[in-house]
């Protein structure tokens, strides 16, 4: 054990157990870890301060510099509060919405938020009761707020929970506010925080803005002749015990779709998440219960949300009648495949059209945007690259939808942060469009695949909790930078891209820049066969992640499980060329 480590922590948590700052029950808490033996979960609580980055707050609750609890998203907030006061300082009225999710403590977290912020004489518009992420993000644009504050921990564990601060645009916060906002968030102490805010700051809001969002999410329709037609298109749908319980069937109802079977056991807001081992909708175990009640009824379609409601998972049958998972690079493949071509066919496509991926997704989204002549554009792995896109192209060209491999996806752009509302809508109307042909939605995949090639995605995460866990991710980045792949299961690597530095390196010893608005922490090597991996740390979780798409040519469906297999074993042998 690092003695002088244990020494910072002690001293900080003496602090925390005396303080007339702390509330008794926060006191009591810090006292039982500075009396127990084992010092592990001390130095976790202590050993930094839970920082706010890029995207917000997010870590395990509890007592704590580095537990999310009523004091760091206290400082956060009043960090928050001192940057908006100082650069709205013109304005007359200065606002912001809070929404929550269905964790524990998200209500009192909000609560919290509201009273600093109306303490600090900035107006707040607090939703009554949970709603999804991208409801929040409507909000801000459709009540003209300055910023607004999710409390989610998105698909983490129970155990976490979250803080996610919002921009006058809808989209999470970028430069140069998000350093502005960071530096002032880091000036805070706990003794600075302002309490006792006037009620008269705090606004509930709730079904008016509901409506406005679900009459801007149908919009979206392309087709609505097909949904008449389909209607009765059998739909299982799951929240996960989360924040589409209400909104995500409402609006796949005002599209048109009369036959919407909700999980009821996941139908009930529960922080603990008791039917699932995870409610990340990645995994497909979250979908156990809704894949069930599919067969019981013979679904067409099984889509689930993630306690936040901004990710979207699907499953369906293939062609012996099997219920398969799709996948995150699936999903992006057919949402982007039905728009382009959809839109194409009803003459609504237009040059100036443009969707986004990220660097990590698949490639094969590219080849559907080039047949068709539009622009796809790729950005750094998180919502607000993509909303940056959209900003950036505002009045000029056209969004019509992008997303991520890790089953996120936008269509719209009224809306900037992933959306499971307006994708579970468009996805209901895609699988009434595959019906409406007398296909499924595994057979649209298969299209995809037969037309643009088979490529096959894997994503491996490597866990590594605590400070030691963040300092062996750190070592592992900086071996693969100075010491990269030669071989990728067998194929020379031709491409090295290092984003940290945006310098690509060509196995020829030519060297390119990255045009990219910032630097970020990821690695990619290109093979010559096609093979294409990247690395990088995640941004929220204690893990370092891989992914890897493969290639091949596709002659007919039956093919399909062959190359899956086939795939897997290479991605296996990429693993390998990498020490993983």
């Amino acid at each position: 054990m690092d003695n002088e480590l244990l020494k910072q922590c002690e001293q900080v948590a003496q602090v925390w157990a005396t303080s007339e700052v702390f509330d008794d029950n926060t006191k009591n808490e810090v006292k039982a870890m500075l009396s127990n033996d084992d010092k592990s979960a001390l130095i976790d609580s202590f050993y930094q301060t839970l920082e706010f980055g890029t995207g917000g707050l997010r870590g395990i609750m509890g007592a704590g510099t580095n537990r999310m609890n009523i004091y760091t998203v206290g400082a956060a907030t009043q960090g928050l509060a001192n940057y908006l006061n100082r650069n709205f300082a013109d304005r007359d009225k200065i606002s912001v919405v809070i929404g929550v999710d269905c964790r524990n403590n998200s209500d009192v977290y909000a609560k919290r938020v509201a009273d600093i912020f109306a303490a600090n004489g900035i107006y707040v518009y607090m939703f009554e009761d949970m709603r999804p992420t991208p409801e929040v993000s409507f909000a801000i644009r459709h009540l003209k707020c300055q910023s607004g504050v999710n409390i989610t921990a998105s698909h983490n564990p129970k155990e976490y929970n979250g803080y996610k601060a919002y921009w006058d645009d809808g989209a999470q916060v970028l430069a140069p506010h998000d350093k502005g906002i960071i530096e002032e968030v880091n000036k805070v102490r706990y003794e600075d925080v302002k309490t006792g805010g006037d009620a008269k700051y705090i606004t509930i809001i709730g079904e008016d803005v509901d409506k406005a969002y679900i009459e801007a999410v149908k919009t979206l329709s392309i087709d609505p002749a097909v949904i008449e037609r389909q209607k009765d298109l059998s739909i299982v749908y799951t929240p996960l015990h989360g924040a589409g319980m209400n909104m995500i069937p409402r609006s796949i109802k005002a599209w048109g779709f009369q036959n919407v079977n909700c999980v009821p056991e996941q139908m009930i807001k529960d922080g603990n998440f008791p039917t699932v081992v995870s409610p990340n909708p990645e995994n497909a175990e979250a979908l156990t219960l809704a894949v069930n009640l599919a067969k019981k009824i013979n679904a067409d379609i099984v889509m689930a949300s993630d306690p936040d409601a901004d990710r979207i998972a699907m499953a369906c049958k293939d062609d012996k009648g099997e219920w398969q998972i799709v996948n995150g690079n699936q999903t992006l493949m057919i949402f982007l495949y039905y728009i382009i071509k959809n839109r194409s066919a009803k003459g609504m496509l237009q040059k100036s059209d443009f969707i986004v991926k990220t660097i990590v997704t698949t490639e094969l989204v590219k080849k559907i945007a080039d047949k068709y002549g539009i622009e796809m554009k790729d950005c750094y792995t998180g919502f607000k690259w993509i909303a940056r896109e959209i900003l950036v192209e505002e009045g000029k060209k056209k969004y019509i939808g992008g997303g991520e491999e890790s089953f996120g996806f936008l269509a719209e752009d009224f809306t900037r942060d992933k959306d499971s509302v307006s994708a579970c809508s468009l996805l209901a109307e895609i699988c009434a469009w595959a019906k409406d042909q007398g296909k499924t939605l595994y057979d649209v995949l298969m299209d995809i695949y037969l037309e643009y090639g088979f490529s096959y995605n894997k994503a491996v995460n490597v866990v590594r909790p605590g400070k030691t866990g963040a300092d062996e991710i750190k070592q592992m980045m900086e071996n693969y930078r100075s010491n990269p792949p030669k071989e990728l299961a067998g194929s020379p690597v031709k491409i090295i891209k290092d984003f940290k530095l945006l310098k690509s390196t060509c196995s020829c010893g030519k060297v390119c820049d990255i045009q990219m608005p910032d630097t970020s922490n990821v690695l990619q090597f290109y093979a010559e066969d096609g093979t294409k991996v990247s690395v990088r740390p995640s941004g929220t979780e204690p893990k370092i992640k891989f992914y890897i798409e493969v290639f091949a040519p596709m002659a007919n469906v039956a093919e399909y499980n062959a190359l899956c297999e086939t795939a897997d074993k290479k991605c296996t042998d990429i693993l390998k060329s990498l020490g993983v």
